[in-house]
């Protein structure tokens, strides 16, 4: 069973291998310099006088959708539909004079991927928004978060004009699908590996 399996596991990683797009990871416009520790990215831009971080995790990053598909009606020679990761992401806006960080937490709403017929829209939108004081790995719960299900828009739409001016807009939105999307595969192949060698292992 176990000799199966790894075959099963080589011919798997062939074919990965194949479809992956990008060999080193797509870089984000802008400036950001990216940093990643396993599943966990980061990206951090400095502008005058404010540090902007902006971090994201791809596990559990595929949206469901894209299994739904039965294989029954697909056409024997397409291609899987290409997954694609759209990871929540936090953004931290940290002012050099301040105690404070001004946090973000974003999302891409399901519905929205893949309209791309409609200009005006944002492809991802602000679910949170709260201050954690500078510094501490651990936000506080007692901390006032603001949900913006119930906000005033205008107040919605100067929140999303502030991160657009620190370089947060639908580009780095985009781009950032790209380098989650990559990033994710590349793990996913470093996972069959692994795999691999722990069932050959004797």
């Amino acid at each position: 069973g176990d000799k199966a399996f790894a075959q099963f596991l080589t011919d798997e990683i062939k074919e990965e291998r194949k479809i992956q797009k990008h060999k080193s990871l797509p870089k984000v416009s802008g400036g950001w310099e990216l940093e990643v520790h396993g599943t966990e990215a980061k990206l951090v831009r400095k502008i005058a006088g404010e540090k902007i971080t902006v971090t994201f995790n791809i596990n559990n990053s595929i949206p469901p959708s894209a299994e739904d598909e039965p294989q029954e009606e697909r056409k024997p020679d397409e291609q899987e539909p290409e997954l694609t990761s759209t990871p929540n992401f936090v953004v931290e806006v940290i002012k050099d004079d301040t105690k404070q960080t001004l946090v973000l937490d974003c999302h891409y709403p399901e519905d929205e991927i893949g309209h791309e017929g409609e200009e005006e829209s944002d492809i991802f939108t602000i679910r949170e928004v709260s201050f954690q004081p500078t510094g501490e790995a651990d936000w506080k719960d007692t901390n006032y978060t603001l949900n913006t299900d119930s906000l005033d828009w205008a107040l919605y739409d100067h929140l999303m004009d502030f991160l657009a001016d620190r370089g947060v807009d639908n580009t780095f939105a985009d781009e950032l699908i790209e380098l989650s999307t990559a990033l994710e595969h590349q793990e996913y192949i470093r996972f069959l590996e692994d795999l691999k060698s722990f069932v050959k292992c004797q």
